[in-house]
């Protein structure tokens, strides 16, 4: 197995990586950027966001949404670099958003983790869908600390990182991009899973901080791989 190579280091607070168009996508929200990575570490800062940059993901006509998270906000950088408010978020929650995935249709799925993360009392969170038209309303709740997002290719499944209850769950996408048939997609035991992306072959890989590793696990919780991290 390959070993880790490290790209760049000096991050203040790295979130929400992303493979996009040859590079490495990520925010920092510790100094408010979101910067871009190739194999080479040549590292470029695509934009600065005045408040927290929590994570990011494309329309299919490539513009970036970005998630102010403390501002309850949806940003859109249009392609002459411009930051445009993409959605309003406030009337959902009162507490910050977290992650964002957006389908094949350009119906965009925002997570809330329901409580003021870490020194409030724990309570759960909601999944927010975010409409082509422009209509936003809540499609999940109950999720135990909602994280990584994934939309498979069809677009016919929603798979949600419960970090809390150390599982992935999915829900089956409605045309009008409404979930139902809430399950488990994969029991990770003692597993706390945070990012997580979709592979070419339909396994999950998902960041576990606490335990300091990636994990790639397929439909049912079958280990198929580990990359322990120092």
């Amino acid at each position: 197995m390959p070993e880790p190579q490290m790209l760049m280091s000096g991050i203040a607070f790295g979130e929400s990586p992303r493979w996009h168009d040859g590079r490495l996508w990520f925010a920092d929200w510790g100094a408010q950027e979101l910067i871009a990575v190739d194999l080479e570490g040549r590292s470029e800062v695509v934009v600065r966001v005045p408040s927290f940059p929590f994570c990011v993901d494309w329309l299919p006509d490539g513009r970036l949404l970005i998630v102010s998270a403390r501002d309850r906000l949806l940003l859109r950088r249009e392609p002459d670099g411009s930051l445009d408010t993409h959605a309003d978020l406030s009337g959902l929650s009162d507490y910050p958003w977290n992650e964002i995935v957006v389908d094949g249709r350009g119906t965009a799925y925002v997570n809330n983790i329901g409580f003021e993360f870490p020194c409030g009392e724990f309570a759960p969170g909601t999944v927010a869908l975010l409409a082509p038209d422009g209509s936003v309303r809540q499609v999940a709740d109950g999720v135990a600390f909602p994280n990584g997002m994934a939309v498979t290719p069809d677009n016919s499944t929603l798979i949600v990182a419960e970090s809390y209850a150390n599982k992935l769950t999915a829900f089956d996408i409605a045309e009008d991009g409404g979930l139902s048939n809430r399950r488990v997609w994969a029991d990770l035991g003692d597993g706390v899973p945070d990012g997580l992306c979709l592979d070419a072959e339909g396994a999950v890989w998902y960041a576990d901080v606490p335990n300091k590793r990636c994990v790639r696990v397929r439909e049912g919780g079958e280990v198929l791989q580990t990359i322990d991290l120092d």
